[in-house]
Parts: C-alpha cells; sequence; structure tokens
C-alpha cells in the first residue's frame, strides 16, 4: 500500500494500491522525500534527507525522523512477510537513509515516484502487478543494504547465521535440504545450527518452511498465461506431498494455494 502524508500529521491522506490482504499485518515502512526539510537519526548520527532519497522507519519509532517546516513524504506500506527476512534482519535497515541517485537506491526511488504519481491505475489489475513488482524491488534494496553492512569481529553468531541463512536461499529447491545437510556444508554441528536459529527467536525448519512458501506464493501469483499448477510450485520448491502442501500453505495463508492463485488473477 502506498499512503502519501505529511510533517506532523501521521494520518494517511491518499491510498493508492493494495497488496492481496495476507494473514500477516505487520507492515516495513519505506518512505521516500519529496520536498521540504526531513533528517534521520539513527543512534547518534543525523543525516538530512535529499528528495528522491529513501528512508526505512518503524512506526512506533516516530523519533526516527525529524522535520523542519513543511515537507512532504510518500510513505510505501510493505507486508513483511513479503519480503522473506527476518525480524532481526528488517531491524538493522530501520532508521537507514538510501540515496535516491545512485545504485538500487536510485532505481528503486524512481519507480516508486513513478509509481505514486500513477493515480489512474488505482485498484485495477495492473496496478496490483505493479505494487507486487515494487515490492520486489524492496526486497532486493533490503538484501543489498544488509549484504553491505560489516559485522562486528565478536558477532560470530549474526555472520554465520547470514551466511547459513543465503545457502538455504540457494537450496531451497532442494528437497533433501535439512538441518543436518546444512549443518555439514558449514562444518557446524546440528546442535549449535538449531542454536543459532533459536537466538533468530525460530527453528531451521519453520525458516526453511516460510522460505518455500513464500517462493511458492510469488510463483502462484503469476499472471495466467504464464501460471503453473498447484503441484508442480510445490514439487519445484521442495515440498515432497502437494496434500502436505496444502495442508502448510493454508496453516501460513489462511487459504489454500488454489484460492490464492485465484484471488491475484
Amino acid at each position: 500500500m502506498i499512503d502519501s502524508v505529511t510533517s506532523r500529521d501521521t494520518a494517511p491522506v491518499r491510498r493508492l494500491f493494495r497488496l492481496p490482504d495476507t494473514t500477516d499485518d505487520a507492515f516495513l515502512h519505506l518512505g521516500l522525500h519529496v520536498q521540504g526539510s526531513v533528517s534521520v537519526t539513527r543512534g547518534s548520527t543525523q543525516v538530512f534527507l535529499a528528495p528522491g532519497d529513501l528512508v526505512f522507519h518503524d512506526p512506533a519509532r516516530r523519533d526516527h525522523l525529524r522535520f523542519s517546516g513543511p515537507c512532504r513524504l510518500t510513505v510505501f506500506r510493505v507486508p513483511r512477510g513479503h519480503l522473506g527476512v527476518s525480524p532481526s534482519d528488517l531491524h538493522r535497515v530501520m532508521g537507514r537513509r538510501v540515496r535516491g541517485d545512485e545504485g538500487v537506491g536510485a532505481l528503486v526511488s524512481h519507480f516508486l515516484s513513478a509509481l505514486a504519481a500513477e493515480t489512474d491505475f488505482r485498484g485495477s489489475r495492473t496496478g496490483h502487478r505493479l505494487a507486487r513488482s515494487a515490492v520486489d524491488l524492496v526486497a532486493v534494496l533490503v538484501m543489498q543494504l544488509l549484504g553491505e553492512e560489516t559485522p562486528d569481529a565478536s558477532d560470530v553468531g549474526t555472520e554465520t547465521v547470514s551466511r547459513i541463512q543465503a545457502f538455504i536461499e540457494e537450496h531451497l529447491t532442494d528437497p533433501d535440504l535439512s538441518p543436518e545437510s546444512i549443518a555439514l556444508a558449514h562444518h557446524i554441528s546440528v546442535r549449535y545450527l538449531h542454536k543459532l536459529f533459536q537466538q533468530e527467536g525460530t527453528t531451521v525448519g519453520q525458516w526453511i518452511r516460510r522460505r518455500r512458501l513464500d517462493a511458492c506464493r510469488r510463483e502462484l501469483s503469476r499472471s495466467a498465461n504464464r501460471r503453473p499448477s498447484v503441484a508442480a510450485v510445490a514439487q519445484r520448491w521442495g515440498f515432497s506431498s502437494p496434500s502436505h502442501f496444502s495442508r502448510t500453505f493454508r496453516d501460513a495463508y489462511g487459504m489454500s494455494p488454489s484460492e490464492w492463485q485465484s484471488s491475484t488473477r
């Protein structure tokens, strides 16, 4: 969803696009600076935004953003579950200012600016598809920001978890992906692997399942002329049984895979 807000005014004044409803109502807020004076405070550092710059912020932490006089932000509310990133990783990008004139930041900034301006797409099928593309771009930006961070030398656990999560992402389609194979590939014990994910507030199995489900959900959302069967999607992403996939999908999203597929037409 895209909302346009002004300084000292937290109520949305414009709603343009909405992604399909899910059971996850937690959003990541991404502000696009349009005009005026806005700064972002992260720790002891204060950085002023230029028009076109982006900033990730938590609505519960409004002290991240500071306004000096009239200004305008376009705020994009992105369902966190669509990004495939752990809560701890999302926390790491909160308060980050992203330059809108270079690299992936420029690509995202330009796309979102154009998307917010196209009010004729409101509520249309084209609008929904563009919104999903916007989410994919934001996901790429988040992953790039996380990759740029240099972890503290003492934070070996966090670095290891990030490396393991990247490994899992590369092997999601492997039906034999398991805690044992992951631990073996990283030269650690299965017990230590479980301990690492426990510190992240999840389990290895839950992480793999959620990433596979997110991949399946995206693929099932394809346009009608490229839409695969539910069974084919389940098999491609490592689910050995279509019935098990359907039950797991419903438990996660409150609807069957076929119902989700129909809702995104």
